[in-house]
C-alpha cells in the first residue's frame, strides 16, 4: 500500500474511531481522549507545510461536522499543523532527522515521541477547550480539563505506537 493510500486510510479510521467511539468516553467529566491527532503526529517529516495545513483543516473539519462543533476542532488542528514544523525542529536530534524515517517511537525512541506528543496534544487541547468555553471565568477548571485530557490522550497515542502503528 502506497504512502498516500495509507495516510488516507489512517485519516478515515482515526476520524471514525474518534467520533463513533472515543467521543462517547468521558471520565469524571474532565478527561476525553482525542486520538485523531495521531494523523498529524505521524505525517512524514518531508510533508510540505501547505499540505500539513490543509490536512489539519480537513481533519478538524471532519470531526467538527460529526460533532456539530462550529470550527473548534478545525481551529485547534490548524494551529497544531502550523506549529508542527517548529516543534519538530525543537525536538530534532543533534544530527537531524534521518532520511526515509517517520516520527515514530521505532525511529526516535520513546522519550522523543513522548515529548513531541505531549507538546502537540497540550497545544491542541488548550486551544480546543478554551475555544469551547470562550471565557476566562472558568479558567482553572478548564486548565484542569486541558491537563487531564492531555495526559489521557498522550498516553493513548503513545500506547498506539506499541500496539497499532508499529510500521
Amino acid at each position: 500500500m502506497g504512502i498516500i493510500a495509507r495516510n488516507i486510510f489512517r485519516f478515515i479510521v482515526l476520524v471514525l474511531l474518534q467520533v463513533l467511539v472515543l467521543d462517547n468516553v468521558m471520565i469524571n467529566g474532565y478527561m476525553v481522549p482525542y486520538v485523531y491527532l495521531l494523523f498529524l503526529l505521524l505525517m512524514p517529516f518531508e510533508t510540505p507545510r501547505w499540505l500539513q495545513l490543509v490536512a489539519g483543516f480537513l481533519l478538524g473539519l471532519s470531526v467538527d461536522l460529526f460533532e456539530n462543533t462550529p470550527g473548534m476542532h478545525t481551529a485547534a488542528t490548524v494551529l497544531v499543523a502550523f506549529l508542527r514544523p517548529h516543534l519538530l525542529n525543537l525536538f530534532a536530534p543533534r544530527d537531524g532527522y534521518e532520511p526515509e524515517t517517520f516520527p515514530r517511537v521505532r525511529y526516535y525512541g520513546f522519550y522523543w515521541f513522548l515529548k513531541y506528543t505531549l507538546a502537540v496534544v497540550m497545544i491542541h487541547h488548550f486551544a480546543l477547550f478554551y475555544l469551547e468555553v470562550f471565557q476566562l471565568k472558568d479558567f482553572f477548571s478548564t486548565l484542569l480539563r486541558v491537563f487531564l485530557s492531555s495526559i489521557l490522550s498522550a498516553a493513548t497515542i503513545v500506547l498506539s505506537q506499541f500496539f497499532v502503528f508499529r510500521e
